[in-house]
């Protein structure tokens, strides 16, 4: 099972640099993910985050993310308008890359505020795959600080927050441990996730969740 637990606890941040507009920008790859709740674009950042937004868009590429699942809602208990939605293959290792190295905040500079998407992971920092969560409100306590390696953040929406607020509104109930009452009742389907900036560039590794499905390969 991919373990998909999020720690929080509160530090300061120092501030981002602005984001880039809703068009092609140098040093980003937008991508445009279609869900039953509505599009969301995001931004990643390739040039602070390389190796966590090439993770991403290969997932992106070799649509393994089609089909999936935005699967978590957590919303914050003092102000349930912020938190963080999280989507992706969530326990399907038939859809799994190889873990990647961990991007720290305190080396890519990109901090957890409001729209900014992270890497979902286990308690290893390399541990991070096919998971992803997208913030609404800061949560500084998912930067990396002293003794804490936080999670790896690799861009930001630049379209359909509205999507992503109204994912967080939704439903919730079942789940264990730190994700009790968290899980989206049902979930958002996961439509498809395309890149709108340069050229695809899938892996050639076996895509076994197509099997089944007649005329995929």
């Amino acid at each position: 099972m991919l373990p998909l637990l999020l720690a929080i606890a509160a530090i300061a941040w120092p501030a981002m640099a602005a984001p880039p507009a809703n068009r092609p920008t140098p040093g980003y790859v937008r991508v445009r993910i279609e869900t039953s709740a509505g599009p969301i674009v995001i931004a990643a950042d390739v040039k602070r985050a390389p190796k966590t937004s090439a993770n991403f868009l290969a997932y992106v590429d070799d649509g393994r993310l089609d089909g999936t699942s935005f699967y978590r809602s957590a919303r914050r208990r003092t102000d349930p308008k912020f938190g963080f939605v999280q989507g992706g293959i969530s326990t399907d290792r038939r859809r799994s890359l190889p873990p990647i190295n961990h991007e720290p905040t305190n080396m890519t500079g990109i901090r957890h505020l409001d729209g900014v998407i992270s890497m979902a992971r286990g308690g290893d920092p390399g541990s991070a795959m096919g998971n992803f969560f997208i913030m609404i409100g800061p949560v500084p306590g998912l930067d990396a600080q002293p003794g804490r390696p936080g999670y790896a953040a690799f861009g930001h929406v630049v379209a359909g927050m509205d999507v992503v607020k109204r994912i967080l509104a939704m439903r919730t109930g079942g789940g264990v441990g730190p994700m009790k009452g968290q899980m989206l009742q049902p979930p958002v389907r996961l439509i498809s996730a395309r890149r709108l900036d340069g050229k695809p560039r899938p892996t050639t590794t076996i895509k076994p969740w197509l099997l089944n499905i007649p005329g995929r390969k």
